[in-house]
């Protein structure tokens, strides 16, 4: 066997791996269940028992094993390799996590927060592939994001940058997002800040709407409701999502501007909404976008799904060698 690469996703429910070939050719994925009792402290080490086990069980030989690489919750320092404040995890106090896997491996390891790493795995092997100048936006119960530079990660000073969700789209609006500041895009166009919108264009509007009579029947208001309701037609729903889509056109304007990407990527559970949701978000950030580099950004959605976060933790290991 040549050598290989240890992927890790780490979730609050399942811990994704896999075995990849450096090129990035999956050979073996599994999970395991992420053990959060005991203020998390068996994480780490059911996933270092789990590799083993899937190391022995391939026949494979460590002496090849390039390297380890891991996305994790939580405010990660990727230089020190520790996290901190992933509460799904209940990780609440400092996790050197590096710590534990050089003693268990002769190998390099690296760890990332997991929407860097997602953004790293859809650049290398997904809709960003062949393109070094990347920016994903993910949208799920909030806006998470990563910047690919020159293939690179972008961390900033702090380690902050791509805090995406926390642009401001609207400045005017009474809507708070969970940061305290009003118009952050988390607030206006995650799956959380659609429900927000039409929460308030519901109360604001008198007219009859399919969307109207669903919640009052019962069903929850969700984003797939709304999103299935402004396909139906429904007046009201078509208005909370182009006004959805202006805020996520907007920011992604933003984006384009400052860092001159060729792809924005969109993923994350709201992205599923597909097409009719990517053309509008890409004719408002078109509309929003400095004319002269107006067509270099092409606004694309995610085609990894789950796997982008162990893609993404496998290349962390190249870029880390390649350094």
């Amino acid at each position: 066997m040549s050598q290989f690469v240890i992927g890790i996703d780490l979730g609050g429910t399942t811990s994704k791996m896999a075995v990849l070939t450096p090129e990035g050719e999956i050979l073996s994925k599994w999970s395991i269940p992420t053990d959060i009792e005991q203020q998390g402290q068996n994480i780490v080490p059911n996933i270092i028992q789990s590799i083993k086990e899937k190391i022995y069980e391939l026949d494979l030989s460590v002496e090849e094993l390039i390297g380890i690489g891991m996305g994790s919750p939580g405010a990660v320092n990727h230089k020190a390799q520790t996290v901190i404040g992933a509460y799904n995890l209940n990780w609440e106090t400092e996790q050197n996590v590096g710590e534990q896997f050089k003693n268990a491996f002769d190998a390099p390891f690296c760890i990332d927060n997991d929407a860097n790493i997602a953004a790293l795995g859809e650049q290398w092997m997904g809709a960003g592939k062949g393109h070094q100048n990347v920016v994903m936006v993910t949208l799920g119960t909030g806006v998470g994001g990563g910047i690919v530079v020159q293939g690179d990660l972008l961390h900033g000073t702090y380690g902050s940058a791509g805090e995406i969700g926390h642009i401001i789209v609207d400045p005017d609006t009474d809507i708070q997002c969970t940061c305290g500041n009003h118009g952050c895009l988390e607030a206006l166009a995650s799956a959380t800040g659609i429900v927000n919108l039409a929460k308030k264009y519901m109360e604001e509007t008198d007219i009859e709407s399919q969307l109207k009579e669903a919640v009052e029947v019962g069903l929850p208001l969700d984003a797939r409701l709304i999103f299935d309701c402004a396909q139906s037609g429904d007046t009201l729903s078509q208005q909370i999502v182009d006004q959805f889509c202006r805020y996520l056109g907007l920011a992604c304007g933003h984006l384009s501007c400052i860092l001159n990407p060729s792809r924005i990527i969109l993923g994350g559970g709201v992205a599923q909404s597909g097409e009719m949701m990517r053309a509008k978000v890409e004719s408002y950030m078109l509309q929003y976008t400095f004319p002269a580099i107006r067509n270099h950004a092409k606004l694309v959605l995610a085609t990894l799904g789950n796997d982008a976060g162990i893609y993404g933790a496998a290349r962390l290991v190249h870029n880390y060698i390649n350094d």
